[in-house]
Order: structure tokens, then sequence, then C-alpha cells
């Protein structure tokens, strides 16, 4: 049992030493005063490692040490900030399916030296809570040496079992104030958006379980369900975003159809507006989990109809996809798209799709996004024996069961229509079409 002392953030700070493990934790619950008073000691220290996942505001530590003299950055998955800091060569990726992270720190990952979260203030029970970063956090608090504690009143309180961090399991604790947290907007839907999430909208069901990511695509279709006129729709999602909240505030969703914890929107974080922050504190019909309850192919697959509907950046006409990075420059991370799409091919009447906007612009020139061959080095996050659905602005198409000539003239039928005839040579000279295969 650990005995908590409060203590100053510089006296919080001052506890790392060079070489050191330091763990940030995910999204929202990253700490931000720790952050700064760690960056205030970079010139005692060098070697400092420090591992994360999607960072939703500027690090102290990455923008005071811009040589990585003193810190080195660590990203289960990148958000645009993460990004900036890898195109710099600040930032270093660690692969991972995100429902095994909390497995991670208990096999392979050796104790960490300390850990900061962002958490509210102690309740009347002993209890922090570790707000809407359900994810991994209990699995770092196990392996960490030092638990150090970053209370902030703007944390709502997420309920869901494990999320309370009771203070005989913490060493140190930090009051941070009540600055509001770091907001994420889901992005507008333009026209090609609206065009794919129409048609996924289409094939959804009453009483289906839905998971879908961030952008504007998930908001169109969480957008378009919101008029489709249909009833008792389930959650079950790693990731809570604010088109959900619509749906949930609208009365279609009421999960009263799944079998998987009925009558609950169960996730495993959140990032979104403030309006979504306020959904979640103290909201009992929501659950949020560890990342290795929602995001297990198993678990997902306990609930019928699952939906899954993610982003990719690039498809080959075998069915890969690459959803993580272009080429050598890493964008995002593995995350939970092949433990959904997974999950929902082994769910009871389940289906995955996996959305494109057919061509983008670089350097001034129309790209398809659909291609021939991935770009070399292209990392594969979903491989073609488990792609289903794959959806662009020019239609829909199902890959399980073609063979490798009929995925190719599928995926080519929704291609943009300027690179179709470029697509399907290149095929046939690469006998992905055999000759006489119309």
């Amino acid at each position: 049992m650990r005995q908590a002392t409060h203590i100053s953030v510089d006296e919080a700070a001052a506890l790392v030493r060079s070489d050191d493990w330091i763990d940030y934790g995910f999204g929202l619950g990253q700490p931000d005063l720790f952050d700064k008073a760690l960056a205030e000691r970079r010139a005692g220290l060098r070697g400092v490692k420090i591992r994360s996942g999607v960072t939703l505001r500027p690090r102290a530590v990455l923008e005071s040490d811009p040589a990585g003299d003193h810190f080195l950055w660590f990203n289960w998955h990148f958000s645009g900030y993460d990004r900036k800091y890898h195109d710099l060569g600040r930032a270093n990726y660690i692969p991972m399916n995100f429902g095994e992270a909390p497995d991670y720190y208990r096999r392979f990952i050796d104790p960490v030296d300390l850990v900061c979260l962002k958490t509210t203030p102690i309740d009347a029970d002993g209890y922090f809570n570790m707000g809407p970063s359900a994810s991994y956090q209990r699995a770092i608090v196990e392996r960490a040496k030092i638990v150090v504690v970053e209370t902030c009143r703007s944390v709502p309180r997420a309920l869901g079992p494990g999320n309370g961090l009771h203070i005989s399991e913490v060493d140190y604790v930090i009051d941070g104030g009540a600055d509001p947290l770091p907001q994420l907007p889901a992005g507008v839907p333009g026209d090609c958006e609206i065009k794919i999430a129409g048609q996924i909208a289409q094939r959804i069901e009453d009483g289906a379980c839905l998971q879908v990511g961030i952008g504007a695509l998930p908001n169109a279709v969480c957008g378009l369900l919101k008029g489709a006129n249909l009833r008792n729709l389930g959650i079950h999602t790693e990731m809570l975003v604010d088109g959900m909240a619509d749906l949930m505030e609208a009365g279609i969703v009421t999960n009263e159809k799944k079998t998987l914890d009925p009558g609950f929107t169960v996730y495993s974080f959140a990032a979104g507006s403030e309006r979504l922050y306020r959904m979640i504190d103290g909201n009992p019909q929501l659950k949020a989990c560890a990342v290795d309850y929602t995001n297990l192919p198993s678990q997902i697959a306990r609930n019928d109809k699952v939906v899954s509907v993610n982003n990719t950046t690039e498809i080959d006409l075998q069915g890969q996809a690459a959803s993580e990075s272009s080429g050598f420059r890493h964008i995002s991370g593995t995350g939970g798209q092949l433990q959904f799409v997974r999950g929902a091919y082994s769910s009871h009447g389940g289906l995955s799709f996996l959305c494109l906007t057919s061509i983008y612009e670089k350097h001034g020139q129309r790209k398809s996004r659909i291609v021939t061959q991935l770009t070399p080095g292209s990392i594969v996050t979903t491989p073609r024996t488990d792609t289903m659905f794959v959806v662009t602005e020019w239609g829909m198409v199902n890959l399980k069961g073609k063979s490798v000539a009929e995925r190719a003239l599928a995926l080519i039928s929704i291609a943009h229509p300027e690179f179709r005839e470029e697509l399907e040579r290149e095929a046939r000279e690469a006998n992905m079409i055999p000759k006489g295969f119309y």
C-alpha cells in the first residue's frame, strides 16, 4: 500500500532522474503542469524517455528541447501534434494493436520509473477518477515504481469498472487547478464524405451496435443516422465522439438490443467538445472501460450486428489497407482498426467498412487513393484477408470471398473515373487480372 503525499509540481518533477522511463498516459489523461515543470528541469537531465499516446495539446518537454538532448518522445498513437514532431525526428512510434496495450505493460514493458496522470480531485470515498481516458491507464499504474496524479477540476468523472484510482495506489498528489481540457474538432464533412456516409447509413439496421472513429466521415455517418428513422442502436467503441453524443441525445441510441452490456454505451476513451465532456460527467448510462475490454475481437463479437466504420488512406487492388503511414512518414497508428474489422466480421450480422475518398492532391497533382501497389514503406493496417466493405464516393464493394482478379475489378469500379483505365492496365500487366478475365 502506498502513502499518498501532497507535493508541489516542482517537487514532483524533481523525482525524475536521467535515463528514467516516464509515462504520461493517454489522451486527456496526460499531465500539463507536471510536463511544464519537467521541461524546466531539462538542463540537469539527459536521456529521459517519455511514453504517451494521442497528444492533444503542445508538450513543454518537446517545445523546450528541439534537439532532443534531454527528452526522448515515444508514442503509441500519433495525433497531428505527435506527427509534426515525428517529421522533425523527435517522436518515435511504438507499434501496437490498441486492445493489447494493457497486456503490453503487464508482460513486455519493464517497470515504469514514474507515471503522472491527470485525474479528478479525490472523492469522499478516497478515489481519483481517471476521466474519459480509461484505455490502459490502470495497467501503467500497476507497473509504475512511482505514481503521481495531477488533479484537475475540469476532468469529467467517467463511470466505469476500474476507472477509479484509490488513494492507497498513489504516491504523490499535485493540485492541477481547473484549466479546461483540450477539445478536438469533429471536422466538417464535404460532399465526398457525405456520399460515403450515405452508402454506409443505408446498410445499418435497427438494433445495430456502432463503432466509429474520429473525423469528418464518422461525423457524417452519425449525422445521417440521426435522420434515418432508426431505433435502438447500441454503442461499443474505443473512442466516444460528438456524433455519438448526438445520437444518444436524440434517443436513437438506447443500447437495449446489445448482448454485452445492455443499456450502456461502452467506450475506452473520449475526445471532442466541451459538450461531450459535460455529457460524460457522472453519466450512469456510459461505461468507460479498459481498452482490452472494448477492443479485443472476442469481446466485440459478443454483440450482434456490430457495425465498424474506419478511415483508411490508401488501399491496393488486392485489398490491403494502409491506414497509419504514407510511405515511411508515420501518420497515426494501428489503433483499434484491425481489431474492430475482425470483431465486426465475427459478430452475428456484423459489418465492417473501410472508407476513403477516391483522390487527394499532392504538389498540385491529383492522385488516386486506390492503387495497384501501396506506396513503398507504407504499413498495412488491415490485411487483404480481413477487408470486408470498401467505400468511396463512387460506390461500395465487398471483398470477402472474391479472387484477386475480382477484387481488383471491384476496387477499380469505385476508384475515381480518371484513374480506372490506368489501374486496370497496371493490374493486367501485373497478372492480377488474367487474360480473358472480365
